[in-house]
């Protein structure tokens, strides 16, 4: 077969683009922590990068989206090792029917694919800052990503259960963000409150630098959800506008609240809320249109800024708020595709939102594998992470928590600023 130039370019641009976003996500997360845990955050981000394609081109694509007959639960070995991977047919790959209208070649779809792989495991790392051993994140990346990432990606994206049960998800709501926020959830359970929280004031040492890794997402996020439709056509063009619109409703709706309830706005809220409208127009991107993606901003701007104090009523510690953004954010657009999916920008909608007269549907839908998705991630990965912590261990030890992880844990400080030579 002939393969799309134009599309199979755009894919490959948006691969880079979204490969891009977890160096971005390492400077948000890293100028949020603490000046002594900078260098531990952004390690653990650059590790996602260096371990997932290893993981990838072995097993975790062949498990992610090769087929798997009826059940739909997890891809065979098709793929192992990358075999065929480079010469293989669209019409072959999974069992969805989407892949047989694929018009790029198999290897950049499994390279953008790997792309969200990576980023998805590193969204974790900012619950657990400040206190979680880098030989624990070591090991847990590449288990989370093998034993909850591929199968929920096949379950979604691949033709799986949840796929052949009517949900829908254009980039990544269930499987990257919810994914991510259930795991982030059950580790800091595991982990316990950092030393002095909530008590003791914690604030970001380098608002700069959480700012520029905003901007590195919100560049990348349209790589993200445009790239997401596969082809440079009228659905990348309407992921793309419903992407800018959603993560400014988002960022304008959180610093109204902010500044109505807490007396000022700040960098940090407005950094918030854009992500939290990047991440809830994620699983709906390319399938709304008109005045949705605003109203879908709007809401979780309000949603997620009141859900990041559920840390404080309920007693866990996610030090960067990744259960109240990506969690909470990812749930919320999840079902707001319930509400407002239009059949008329995308032919895969099959039952219309709510909201345009299409009945419940799919807002049951939705809440099904939404809460397939939470349940699993959340269980699978306090098991991996009980295992952990009975053989080597999970938390610093306090010593090594108050001396700061980048000297404990890699033996580098992020400033020296004693150095005047």
């Amino acid at each position: 077969m002939e393969y799309d130039a134009g599309a199979t370019a755009w894919v490959l641009m948006s691969s880079a683009l979204v490969l891009f976003m977890t160096p971005g996500l390492a400077l948000f997360y890293g100028g949020m922590t603490r000046s002594k845990n900078v260098l531990n955050m952004l390690m653990m981000n650059l590790y996602c990068v260096g371990i997932i394609p290893v993981l990838w081109v072995i097993v975790g694509f062949t498990l992610a989206f090769g087929s798997s007959g009826d059940a739909g639960w997890l891809g065979d070995f098709e793929f192992l090792g990358a075999k065929d991977l480079y010469s293989v047919l669209p019409g072959d790959l999974g069992t969805n029917q989407f892949f047989g209208a694929l018009t790029i070649p198999v290897v950049v779809f499994s390279a953008f694919q790997l792309t969200f792989a990576v980023i998805t495991p590193a969204l974790i790392s900012g619950a657990v800052a400040d206190r979680l051993k880098f030989a624990a994140w070591a090991l847990f990346i590449p288990l989370w990503a093998i034993l909850v990432y591929s199968p929920v990606a096949h379950w979604v994206f691949a033709g799986g259960w949840l796929a052949d049960l009517g949900a829908l998800d254009f980039a990544g709501g269930a499987v990257v963000h919810m994914n991510a926020g259930a795991a982030a959830l059950a580790l800091v359970l595991l982990l316990g409150r950092r030393k002095g929280w909530p008590d003791t004031p914690m604030p970001p040492h380098n608002l700069t630098m959480t700012m520029l890794g905003t901007g590195i997402l919100f560049f990348g996020w349209f790589g993200f959800n445009a790239g997401s439709a596969l082809a440079a056509d009228g659905i990348a063009a309407a992921a793309f506008m419903n992407t800018f619109v959603a993560a400014a409703a988002g960022m304008i709706a959180w610093l109204v609240v902010e500044w109505l309830k807490d007396g000022h706005p700040t960098t940090l809220g407005a950094c918030s809320g854009a992500v939290a409208g990047l991440v809830a127009i994620t699983p709906c991107a390319g399938f709304v249109g008109g005045l949705s993606p605003l109203y879908i901003g709007l809401g979780v701007g309000v949603v997620c800024y009141f859900a990041i104090s559920m840390k404080y009523k309920f007693g866990y510690d996610d030090s960067l708020d990744v259960v109240g953004v990506h969690l909470i954010g990812g749930l919320f657009g999840t079902l707001a595709l319930g509400l407002f999916a239009d059949s008329s920008i995308n032919g895969l909608v099959t039952n219309e939102g709510l909201f345009l007269g299409g009945g419940a549907d799919l807002l049951l839908d939705q809440a099904i594998a939404a809460a397939a998705t939470i349940g699993f991630a959340f269980v699978a990965t306090m098991i991996i992470g009980k295992v952990i912590d009975m053989t080597i261990g999970l938390r610093v030890s306090e010593a090594d928590e108050l001396t700061g992880l980048d000297l404990s844990q890699h033996a580098e400080a992020g400033y020296n600023l004693a150095d005047h030579s």
